[in-house]
């Protein structure tokens, strides 16, 4: 089974949803035609920001809008996380939607307290994988990916199935930690015999946070298929066989050894 994605790395206006998808908008028409999932990052529509008196109320409804706008108007799967307001509450909430307007979502874990999020945002509680053309997509935001826990693979041996055959990473995650994440997100892809794709933004944000974004994609040996260029605008496009690692999973099946047990 092949895949073409589109991973988009781009900087963000601060707290400025209408120039943001104006420039998304823009993006997109960039886009190849065989591309059939399309990811932004983290928080895409405002930049990692808490101050929400600042946001237009009710918080995430134009940018969840135009998603499903989006995708059906390209006729592509696109995914991102936003900000978003729901019975009084706020999530980070990583929306995949399709075409046809359906769509499925997941709200952040582990937020950061350093950046305050824990203060703002109300936490996920449970785990999120979406199907589609067969393939199973664990879907993460950021901080997520140093939680190994919150991210382990499972193998039911009676039936020869993984919980999942990809990881989707969307970060807002600064340049003077970006040692961790390069290391972390090669960890996730061998140890969960994964493929792995991850979307940072670049530039600097309003609190003085430089991001250098290093967007790619990572195979289940922790191989890069592809990367942008550090602090760059980028679209990185590629096809994806998945193929690959299914037959690299039965060649070498570790997944007999891992530890059984699973959370939410």
């Amino acid at each position: 089974m092949k895949i073409y994605f589109t991973l988009i790395q781009t900087d963000l206006y601060w707290e400025n949803t209408q120039a943001n998808l104006k420039m998304f908008n823009n993006l997109l028409e960039n886009i190849p035609p065989e591309s059939e999932i399309v990811i932004l990052p983290e928080m895409f529509s405002t930049g990692f920001t808490m101050n929400v008196k600042n946001l237009e109320k009710p918080i995430g409804k134009k940018a969840f809008e135009w998603l499903r706008k989006k995708a059906k108007e390209l006729n592509k799967i696109i995914i991102g996380s936003i900000l978003f307001e729901e019975n009084k509450k706020l999530y980070n909430r990583m929306f995949w939607t399709f075409p046809n307007g359906t769509f499925h979502y997941y709200d952040k874990r582990h937020l950061f307290h350093q950046g305050k999020e824990n203060q703002v945002i109300t936490k996920g509680n449970r785990k999120k994988i979406v199907t589609y053309k067969g393939i199973k997509f664990l879907l993460e935001i950021c901080y997520d990916l140093r939680f190994p826990v919150w991210s382990k693979n499972n193998y039911d041996i009676k039936t020869d199935t993984y919980d999942y055959d990809a990881i989707i990473y969307i970060a807002n995650w600064p340049e003077s930690r970006k040692q961790a994440y390069l290391s972390l997100l090669r960890a996730r892809a061998i140890e969960n015999q994964a493929l792995v794709l991850w979307v940072n933004r670049i530039g600097e944000d309003n609190e003085g946070k430089k991001h250098s974004g290093d967007t790619q994609s990572i195979d289940m040996l922790g191989n890069i298929i592809k990367k942008a260029k550090a602090n760059q605008v980028e679209l990185v496009n590629f096809l994806y066989d998945f193929n690959k690692l299914f037959q690299y999973r039965n060649q070498f099946k570790v997944a007999l050894d891992w530890d059984q047990f699973k959370i939410f």
